[in-house]
């Protein structure tokens, strides 16, 4: 009996949807967190009688068929990049990204990574990093003697020198946007990578066509919607419960027939 089969790719979908779920409700209070939707996909057909195939000898043709379906597939889990709320912290360098775009933050071994996790501190060295250390690019050092931090909208990075009127420009951030931001590729740590899916990072400086803006002093929110999560959640327990029940159904009628006289 195919049911079986079929039911079991069924309980196999609904276990990926539901370990989806779970991440995206694991990481509700995750600075940036871009929530995940699983995509399925039907197996291919059994054609029992092919539509369009001839009746007749007259030249008539099936305008139907029977096809069987085997079953479903996990197809895609894509990435929903709706903004999330940003909440201020007051701290000078938390920056959250308003609009399109992605920071640049350079890992060990030279390759590049992005993230709108904008929580960054700085090193020992007085050059602004992620919280695991890595630079953001491109490379800004803040001076030793300096008493503030002030990041523009469109990303200037100044400071104030103790005894000096004017603030001093140590650097100038930039944004990255993909043409299919969906298939980055997740690293964990906040990060994403380049892929052919996605295409080529293009850098330009916040504020520009195309590109959000760098708000000080506050971090963007998690877009997860713990809802309509939960609401995701009990319908795949729903589905996954339906497809066991199939099982069982099929188990038992496979049962009737071999106690058949």
């Amino acid at each position: 009996m195919r049911s079986l089969s079929i039911a079991a790719t069924g309980m196999l979908a609904q276990e990926t949807n539901v370990e989806v779920i779970s991440n995206n409700i694991a990481n509700m209070n995750t600075t940036a967190f871009k929530t995940q939707r699983p995509e399925f996909q039907d197996l291919l057909y059994q054609d029992l009688r092919r539509i369009g195939s001839s009746s007749s000898d007259s030249g008539t043709v099936v305008p139907a068929g029977i096809q069987v379906g085997v079953g479903v597939k996990t197809g895609a889990v894509y990435r929903i990049t709706q903004q999330g709320n940003l909440t201020s912290t007051s701290n000078s360098l938390d920056l959250a990204i308003q609009g399109k775009g992605y920071f640049q933050i350079q890992l060990p071994g030279n390759a590049l990574a992005y993230t709108r996790d904008g929580s960054f501190q700085l090193s020992p060295t007085g050059q602004i990093v992620t919280q695991d250390g890595y630079l953001v690019q491109p490379t800004i050092t803040v001076p030793p003697n300096a008493t503030s931090v002030s990041i523009s909208n469109t990303g200037l990075v100044q400071v104030s020198i103790a005894n000096q009127v004017n603030p001093q420009t140590v650097g100038q951030l930039n944004l990255a946007i993909f043409p299919n931001d969906a298939g980055l590729e997740a690293m964990g740590q906040n990060l994403v990578l380049e892929s052919a899916s996605s295409g080529a990072a293009q850098l330009a400086t916040p504020g520009s066509p195309g590109y959000g803006t760098i708000q000080q002093g506050f971090l963007e929110t998690s877009n997860v919607d713990p809802v309509n999560e939960i609401s995701n959640l009990i319908t795949a327990q729903r589905a996954y419960e339906m497809n066991s029940k199939v099982i069982t159904t099929s188990d038992q009628m496979l049962q009737d027939i071999t106690q058949l006289r």
